[in-house]
């Protein structure tokens, strides 16, 4: 599902219960001027294309793998990500080749990243009967050679550390300079936190693949915390009532729940890899364990500002589930309890009093709102693939889910909850489930 329907709908359910617009706004503060620039050029699934490069010597095949480790206790996984040319075209021995590209692997990589999830990545490459991967920026030199093309110049800025957007030009473009040389936009850092930032930086890429900062700007600057997860399968317990504060009590449970929703999403990512889904599909479940570490550290804070202490999640280890009990636990997670979540999220950021919960609540909005169109595009993709039966079973869990989250949001809040921590009383609870079941769950 688009996130900006969700954050329309959003928006309609608030004013409906409310009679209050709903801004969604970033905290924007300034950006290079973009004229010439173009896009960078994108495989399928949103993965920076690779058969714009100028090789020489021109290779049979290339392709960018991804490596994803999740901890040291298991080892990391290789997915393909985007690919150029025939493997083996000119082997002599096509299966020795073929089996070599197979197995072929780095202990080096590029782009890494590592929070709590690793993942960075390398090309591998055929030519006659060699196989070989190039993993460093100078053996990206090595293999690219001269910079004549504006996707070699957006390949070795992707492998210097920036990350280069497929849909927003002020996030990822490049264009040519007179002398030949390229600017690059790209963007590094995060907002997700008091502190953090999303920074545009414009690289300068030379011929011979040397490349320099000529300018740098803060799009977005991120404050606050971020919270609201869904929960993993096998959960065990819950945060016990340790604390009398009702505020610390509260961001504990939510503390403690987003670092369960970590466990979530790193399993759902798994299971989506192994009924076949979309690499756009993984790759959003992934982005969302790392945000919900971030939510994690942010609310933890939050819960010992009020004198609590988030308990850690426990979460059992449950066998790989079927297609159809991944769809069941997407839609009452995710369709039904994230969704609304977000909704509350956005809530909160409108009406909390206390400036530090407020200004959090804009971050965990927009991030809980991407989580739920996840949800939601997983939904459309599973139902294809489901029987009859199965699609009945859905729908039936879904009515069942908002029945009971009806039950729970008409339990009085208790007033601090209510006016520091914006949550919504349960007739303003009511009104705005109302409208998501109008719009949305119908």
């Amino acid at each position: 599902m688009n996130t900006n329907r969700l954050r329309h709908l959003f928006s309609r359910a608030l004013r409906a219960s409310l009679a209050t617009p709903l801004v969604l706004a970033g905290c924007g503060t300034s950006s290079t001027n973009l004229t010439e620039y173009s896009k960078v050029e994108c495989a399928p699934g949103g993965t920076l294309a690779i058969d714009g490069l100028s090789i020489q010597p021109a290779q049979d095949y290339i392709e960018l793998r991804q490596v994803t480790s999740y901890d040291d206790q298991e080892p990391p996984t290789y997915v393909l990500r985007a690919s150029s040319g025939e493997a083996c075209a000119t082997a002599t021995d096509v299966p020795a080749c073929q089996t070599a590209l197979a197995e072929a692997r780095s202990s080096d990589g590029f782009t890494g990243e590592c929070i709590q999830v690793c993942f960075d990545y390398f090309l591998a490459t055929t030519r006659g009967d060699e196989v070989k991967t190039w993993a460093t920026m100078d053996a990206l030199r090595q293999l690219i050679g001269t910079v004549d093309t504006a996707q070699d110049a957006a390949l070795l800025t992707f492998a210097a550390g920036y990350s280069l957007s497929c849909d927003a030009l002020e996030r990822g473009a490049v264009k040519r300079n007179p002398d030949g040389s390229f600017n690059v936009i790209g963007t590094k850092g995060f907002v997700c936190g008091e502190g953090s930032s999303l920074t545009q930086h414009v690289v300068r890429v030379s011929t011979d693949g040397t490349l320099n900062e000529v300018e740098g700007h803060v799009l977005q600057k991120g404050s606050g915390s971020c919270s609201v997860g869904r929960r993993p399968v096998g959960l065990q317990g819950a945060v016990a009532g340790g604390c009398e504060d009702a505020l610390g009590h509260y961001f504990a449970q939510t503390a403690h729940l987003e670092a369960a929703s970590i466990h979530a999403f790193l399993r759902l990512r798994e299971e989506l890899a192994l009924h076949g889904a979309e690499a756009s599909l993984q790759d959003a479940a992934l982005a969302s364990a790392v945000d919900e570490v971030l939510h994690t550290e942010m609310t933890g804070r939050l819960a010992r500002r009020f004198g609590a202490t988030p308990p850690p999640p426990s979460v059992a280890a449950v066998p790989p589930r079927s297609l159809d009990a991944v769809a069941l636990d997407n839609a009452v997670e995710g369709c039904v309890r994230e969704t609304y979540g977000a909704l509350v999220a956005h809530h909160q950021a409108l009406h909390a009093r206390d400036a530090e919960v407020r200004e959090a609540m804009v971050r965990i909005a927009e991030d809980e709102t991407r989580h739920a169109g996840l949800s939601w595009d997983i939904d459309r993709w599973v139902r294809s693939r489901l029987s009859a039966p199965e699609q009945e079973a859905l729908r039936e869990a879904r009515r069942r889910a908002v029945a009971l989250l009806r039950a729970e949001v008409a339990v009085p809040v208790d007033a601090a909850l209510v006016t520091e921590a914006g949550l919504p009383t349960p007739e303003v609870a009511l009104a705005l489930l109302d409208t998501l079941e109008q719009e949305l769950w119908a």
